[in-house]
């Protein structure tokens, strides 16, 4: 179906999520974009697309993206425990040297798991994976040097229909990875800016 909230011919019960989604505070370091929904996974979807804004926080603040894909099945499915299933996506670059801590897929989870709770969300049975990229330039990109990025790919089971507080906290998330504290009380975030530039 459509990806925007307006879809005819919904179920009630996606209607009420969607609706609930109009509610949700958006961070103002957040552009969200809907994008198209993947129409193969379920019935019923609706996906969004979020940018860290550059304007916010200048041209050396390292970026983040993210995807955020609500899934809705009105028959229910076993291996969701439920008619809902939220899948997320959220990535940034990083400094080589955080990319190589072993700790730093650990992390990235418990931040997604401290935005939920943060947000008072709903949830069960969460499951995901965080991939660390290390990457290298060579010939005509070895100018670039080394690199690295941080991916978090999730998906969890909402309890309820009221998903703006499941927005929200993808938001934080997507703006954690990028550096950016989080708005919600009790979460804490690691610094994974790059050092601005040095100027001769």
């Amino acid at each position: 179906m459509s990806s925007t909230p307006s879809g005819r011919g919904a179920s009630p019960e996606f209607t009420a999520a969607l609706d609930s989604i109009k509610q949700a505070v958006i961070r103002p370091d957040l552009r969200l974009t809907p994008i198209s929904a993947p129409g193969q996974l379920a019935p019923e979807s609706f996906a969004l697309a979020a940018d860290v804004t550059p304007e916010r926080h200048g041209v050396d603040s390292e970026l983040g993206t993210g995807r955020f894909v609500l899934l809705h099945d009105p028959e229910g499915s076993e291996e969701w425990g439920g008619n809902f299933r939220v899948v997320c996506f959220a990535q940034a670059p990083l400094e080589t040297d955080i990319g190589l801590d072993p700790f730093l897929a650990d992390v990235t989870w418990s931040w997604l798991v401290d935005a939920l709770e943060s947000r008072h969300t709903g949830y069960h049975s969460a499951s995901g994976t965080a991939t660390k990229i290390i990457s290298t330039g060579f010939g005509q990109l070895a100018k670039q040097g080394d690199g690295a990025q941080i991916e978090l790919r999730a998906s969890w089971t909402p309890t309820d229909f009221d998903l703006a507080s499941h927005v929200e906290a993808w938001g934080d998330l997507v703006c954690m990875l990028a550096g950016i504290p989080p708005t919600a009380e009790g979460v804490s975030v690691l610094s994974l800016r790059r050092p601005k530039s040095k100027r001769a």
